[in-house]
């Protein structure tokens, strides 16, 4: 069995050190048996370690192995809740609450929840003061403070790129001021940005549950002769044959690479999926053996440069895995807008043409998984007040169906009412105190309680509250541009479930890419924000909606992508590996999640200046 463990290792792209090759496979083997995985599950699950901790080195050494054994335990343990999610887990805090003499029930006396939102005290309701103790829950609000209010580095930078003000990683940011500098810094003015939301046809309220097979044809129909009118545009290929042909010379074809199976992408599983035009829509085996690196995925288009000698096998020579920065702009025409602000103050505002932003992104969960009170949503609102910047973006989900209180059924308030009185009643006293210039855009997830479980989603519908359009709900996935700034963002975590479909191969003795970096390059290079297919086990995907809401014709200036995996803001090259093909850059932000568990995550702070190049972003721990 060690040597199958070895062998999926080296299938996946990692490489075992010789002097502790023996050690390590021992270990790897005596996993395998206490938790019961084959050789490939364990291995996903080391690529999912691998690229949670950014290890630089794609070796496994002996070094991780405990860390790992620790990311293995937490993996059974969350297992083992998801199956039966009564059971509950003892921590310090159930701890402290015996020592206490706490009772898990709420007595008689106990402060409920306000009906409405004037019973509430001032100092309840302003989040300035709200930031531990007792706040709007559904049970009872604990007289103890909660971990997330213990914590004691706040506002810590994890990670920055350009900044110029020279801060390091891990340097607290000291932006804790008195009432009377807020006030000063309230009353300055500050320059509103332009908005344009990309309309598609998914409106609040659209019918679903209607995707037919006949749909889901047509989309993949739809991308592959998309991708192959792109590449015959940019004049660079020729245009595609049927790659089932048997040919002796070599051929160019166009097609959507699938798995012969069920399980994941391997040497002798990979087959190429062409247009009903060229092929009738018939597989052919792909041959990869000559190549010296490729990264690939079910689902993704591409096209391929070899010959078919006897009519089952294609022997690839070459992949050509994008197309050309701007062909796909020539042949799809861009999106319709609708223009989220007043028309003249958007035609009139010097800078709406100036391509520089300001903004905060925060992703949820945005409460900790002990309550409801939605503390880390409070101190991201202190923060942008003091901050003050012209956007803030939030992306679900906002009421977690996976949170613990929701699963249980243990809450006496609708999802919408929770909605409504913790999300949008903070963000509402947000824009009233920020004054007319303060911007935010919300994006739901499919893990919204309240919300629509289909993707790609509508946006919420928050018309009735009036608020002067400065609270704009856009759909998932969706883009917009402000300032004149192209942004683009997907709440599902289509960079984890990449990461385990993947299938790549680096030169041998070449330097390892950076996977992050792959990873957001596919959903560039394929225009696409799930280019995913089959989709993930649960991702209600629906092509029957507005198939064309997944696609992107022009690349955005920057990509938001959250997700479990661990943070980043990495500027991402397109194009340019062709001589006289034009490059593009984008920066990609994985902001985490602003709560984690029972303890606060992160969000991002980012300046765009002009280029990617040029925008500067700290990562920042809440």
């Amino acid at each position: 069995m060690e040597e199958e463990i070895k062998e999926k290792f080296n299938e996946s792209g990692f490489t075992l050190d010789e002097a502790e090759e023996e050690e390590v496979l021992r270990k790897c083997l005596t996993f395998c048996i206490n938790y019961k995985l084959s050789p490939s599950d364990l291995v996903l699950s080391w690529d999912a370690y691998y690229l949670n901790r950014q290890l630089n080195e794609s070796m496994v050494q002996n070094a991780e192995m405990d860390g790992f054994l620790l990311y293995l335990q937490n993996e059974v343990k969350e297992a083992v809740i998801k199956e039966e999610p009564n059971l509950h887990v003892y921590s310090s805090k159930d701890v402290d609450m015996i020592l206490n003499n706490e009772d898990e029930y709420p007595k008689d006396d106990d402060i409920g929840t306000p009906t409405h939102r004037s019973d509430v005290s001032p100092e309840q309701s302003d989040p300035m003061h709200q930031t531990s103790g007792k706040a709007y829950s559904s049970r009872k609000a604990s007289t103890l403070i909660t971990p997330f209010g213990q914590r004691t580095e706040k506002f810590v930078v994890r990670f920055s790129i350009n900044q110029q003000s020279g801060g390091e990683n891990g340097k607290i940011e000291h932006d804790i001021e008195s009432s009377e500098d807020d006030f000063i810094k309230k009353v300055q003015p500050h320059k509103r940005c332009s908005l344009a939301i990309n309309g598609t046809k998914l409106e609040p309220g659209c019918r679903f549950m209607y995707d037919r097979t006949e749909d889901r044809f047509n989309a993949l129909e739809n991308r592959i002769k998309t991708y192959e009118s792109a590449l015959v545009a940019s004049g660079l290929y020729e245009e595609p044959v049927d790659p089932t042909l048997a040919s002796q010379k070599s051929i160019f074809s166009v097609g959507m690479i699938c798995c012969d199976g069920e399980g994941h992408l391997n040497d002798k599983s990979i087959l190429l999926q062409s247009s009903v035009e060229h092929s009738g829509g018939q597989c052919v085996c792909l041959d990869l053996q000559r190549l010296s690196q490729f990264s690939i995925f079910p689902g993704q288009i591409v096209g391929v440069e070899g010959n078919n000698p006897s009519g089952h096998c294609l022997i690839a020579s070459k992949i050509i895995e994008s197309v050309p920065v701007n062909a796909l702009a020539d042949v799809v025409p861009p999106p319709a807008k609708k223009q989220a602000l007043e028309q003249e103050i958007a035609s009139t505002d010097p800078a709406s043409s100036s391509q520089e932003l300001s903004v905060i992104i925060a992703a949820g969960p945005f409460t900790t998984t002990d309550n409801l009170f939605f503390e880390p949503l409070t101190e991201l609102l202190a923060y942008a007040r003091r901050k003050m910047p012209q956007l803030l973006v939030l992306l679900g989900p906002f009421v977690d169906s996976e949170h613990p209180e929701v699963r249980r059924g243990s809450i006496d308030m609708t999802f919408d009412d929770i909605f409504h009185q913790e999300i949008m009643g903070k963000l509402q006293d947000y824009v009233e105190y920020q004054g007319d210039a303060a911007r935010v855009v919300l994006v739901p997830s499919i893990r919204d309680a309240n919300h629509d479980f289909v993707f790609p989603q509508p946006g919420f519908d928050i018309s009735p509250l009036g608020i002067k359009h400065q609270i704009t709900s856009l759909t998932n996935p969706g883009s917009f541009e402000a300032n004149e700034v192209k942004v683009g963002c997907c709440t599902v975590d289509v960079l984890k479930q990449l990461s385990g479909e993947e299938m790549s191969r680096n030169p041998k003795n070449g330097i390892p890419s950076d996977r992050m970096s792959r990873l957001a390059y596919h959903i560039l290079s394929q225009r696409s924000f799930y280019p995913l297919f089959p989709p993930a086990e649960g991702i209600p995907l629906d092509l029957s909606l507005a198939p064309e809401a997944l696609h992107f014709s022009l690349v955005p200036n920057v990509l938001i992508l959250p997700s479990d995996m661990k943070y980043f803001v990495k500027v991402v090259p397109l194009g340019g590996r062709i001589e006289g093909e034009p490059q593009t850059k984008c920066i990609c932000i994985n902001p985490g999640r602003l709560a984690k568990g029972e303890g606060g995550g992160t969000f991002v702070e980012l300046n765009y200046r002009g280029t990617p190049d040029s925008a500067s972003a700290s990562v920042i721990g809440i």
